[in-house]
């Protein structure tokens, strides 16, 4: 790690954790509109719970990591699974 490398472990700042994690949410938005997979339910499920505790977007995402992994997973997007992959190794 460089001196321009921000460092999770020291801050946030730089990382742009919580727009990610929004982008991550907005693509989970849209393919559960669109599925009929076993998660459609268990992530409707798990959104009402995060509404209800009124959490953010990015506790969801380190909450469910392994969800949406196999989510994403099964639904072959890449797209998904490479920022997912980047918000657990830098955010959470």
């Amino acid at each position: 790690m460089n001196d321009q490398t921000p460092d999770r472990y020291v801050t946030f700042l730089g990382l742009d954790c919580d727009a990610k994690a929004d982008r991550l949410m907005d693509m989970l938005a849209v393919r559960i509109q669109e599925d009929d997979s076993r998660w459609v339910g268990y992530f409707r499920q798990k959104l009402a719970e995060k509404e209800r505790m009124a959490t953010d977007n990015l506790h969801f995402v380190g909450s469910q990591i392994n969800s949406l992994y196999s989510y994403f997973e099964e639904l072959e997007d890449a797209d998904a699974l490479d920022l997912l992959w980047h918000l657990e190794h830098n955010c959470c």
